[in-house]
């Protein structure tokens, strides 16, 4: 990588960074131009030319915030798969118990971003009807589509074997990640009786239950 490159890379992570502190700190009113730039030390001129307009910085680290938790959702689907694969090696075919645990780990996954990454967390759930990503939908799309592809490609073979309710993949989308969705959005607000630990436990089953054919 060039010189030149490697201070643009620099510019756009002070960027993104400035910017997400200041929405976790100061919430919408303080997200702005002036407190972006003045925070992360980056001229106006530079902002524009690395995103092409505030709206395109915001869009910028809303892709990168959600990619962060779908990267956290199908790193504990892999590790549930790996446990299926070290505990089945003898037993051939899939069965509920298995659809079952691609739920609880789509589920544990997301709480689990939502925890240890509370300021992103915040970000994507405070933004997730913001006018720009109506403006800006080809970043958020390539970063994130082929995530959730990957996700919703993970549950496909127990649809495929009869385990799994067939429907479109926006409505299985609803059904699995809707329930999750809100519960971190409460406990992000300080929701009284909330409880993450609580949510992993009870949720996979309930949820399981909604999409089980």
């Amino acid at each position: 990588m060039s010189p030149r490159h490697r201070r643009g890379d620099e510019t756009r992570e002070r960027l993104l960074a400035a910017a997400l502190e200041l929405y976790d700190r100061d919430g919408a009113e303080g997200f702005t131009m002036t407190a972006v730039t003045g925070t992360s030390g980056v001229s106006v001129g530079s902002l524009y030319h690395h995103f092409g307009s505030f709206d395109g910085l915001a869009a910028a680290l809303y892709a990168r915030c959600l990619s962060g938790l779908l990267d956290a959702v199908i790193a504990a689907l892999d590790a549930e798969r790996d446990l299926v694969r070290a505990g089945t090696a003898t037993r051939p075919g899939r069965d509920e118990e298995e659809a079952a645990g691609v739920i609880r780990a789509v589920v544990t996954g997301y709480l689990g971003f939502t925890r240890e990454h509370r300021s992103a967390a915040h970000f994507v759930h405070a933004s997730a009807y913001a006018g720009f990503l109506a403006a800006h939908p080809g970043p958020v799309t390539r970063e994130t589509g082929p995530r959730l592809a990957e996700i919703l490609g993970r549950l496909r073979p127990y649809t495929e074997a009869g385990l799994v309710v067939e429907l479109p993949d926006a409505l299985t989308e609803t059904l699995i990640v809707g329930p999750v969705a809100e519960t971190a959005r409460r406990w992000l607000a300080g929701a009284p009786g909330i409880d993450l630990d609580e949510a992993c436990r009870l949720l996979p089953e309930r949820i399981w239950r909604s999409v089980r054919a």
